[in-house]
């Protein structure tokens, strides 16, 4: 296995170029970490903090390959991942992470070709690799990454409109799957599907994590998906990383408000005393009740 880590962020800055009458916007300033092979980097944030914007960079995803095209542009620092450098990519660069990186972008479910089958949205991108690749062999591709997102084989043959928000979910984890990447990149992969879902997709990050050299980056605003399928967590507030560990490191040391506000929501609900008038032999006597 390589020495080299799996994603390298030094002093990273990222910023959207101005256009039109909107000004220029940093989304990122000075973000710096390292994950190796085989570890799961968790992140969150305030919405507006840079999360989503970290994850596409990361996946190789909307870079300006040429001046003047929109996207996010890397204004300071660099990240590497692959060993493939993203400050200055070339196209080869890019293709090359988006080859090996699968990505699960925010709403992802939305993004499905709504006039595509499962089998075919699954399989998207390896015909835009290869157009003559083997249908049979990509058919049978999209069997096993349904099988692996524990979804039934009949929905193969089905439209993202027949199936529920959590099957559309687990479908396009399945088509960010399906090259088999070395690093998988999820935004917020549990937001608008039930708790039965969720808890399903969780298990699946978590069963992930466990095969050999698989990385991942994983966006969420739910604790629950940082505690049972990262190692560490990074945690952003208007574009700047404010704490970094595992979770419930950062969690019990919650020197920035933001973080101490995610601390107290977990706390359970405090028991306080009520003193309230009891009668005993025709006396008003005060006792006090706990309540929640």
């Amino acid at each position: 296995m390589s020495s080299e880590p799996a994603i390298l962020v030094s002093d990273l800055s990222v910023e959207y170029p101005a256009r039109g009458v909107s000004p220029s916007c940093v989304a990122l300033r000075g973000v710096s970490f390292q994950l190796e092979a085989g570890q799961s980097l968790g992140v969150l944030g305030e919405t507006g903090s840079g999360k989503s914007t970290l994850a596409a960079v990361l996946a190789g995803r909307g870079l300006p390959l040429r001046s003047g095209e929109p996207g996010p542009r890397i204004s300071g620092g660099d990240a590497t991942v692959l060993g493939h450098s993203l400050r200055h990519a070339r196209k080869r660069d890019v293709a090359e992470v988006t080859f090996h990186v699968g990505y699960l972008p925010q709403e992802a479910a939305a993004s499905l070709e709504p006039s595509l089958s499962v089998q075919d949205n699954v399989t998207l991108p390896i015909f835009e690799r290869d157009e003559h690749y083997s249908r049979r062999a990509a058919g049978e591709r999209a069997a096993l990454m349904l099988d692996t997102v524990h979804l039934p084989l009949s929905v193969l043959g089905k439209y993202p409109y027949q199936l529920s928000a959590g099957q559309r979910q687990r479908v396009a984890l399945a088509k960010a799957l399906v090259l088999g990447p070395q690093v998988l990149i999820v935004d917020e992969p549990t937001a608008g599907i039930d708790a039965t879902v969720r808890d399903a997709v969780i298990d699946l990050l978590a069963q992930l994590r466990t095969h050999e050299g698989f990385t991942a980056v994983i966006v969420s605003h739910d604790l629950s998906v940082l505690r049972r399928a990262t190692d560490v967590s990074l945690v952003l507030q208007n574009g700047r990383p404010i704490a970094y560990g595992p979770i419930e490191e950062v969690l019990a040391d919650p020197s920035h408000p933001f973080v101490r506000g995610l601390a107290d929501a977990l706390k359970p609900p405090q028991r306080r005393r009520e003193r309230r008038p009891q009668i005993v032999a025709g006396e008003s006597v005060t006792s006090e009740i706990a309540t929640i």
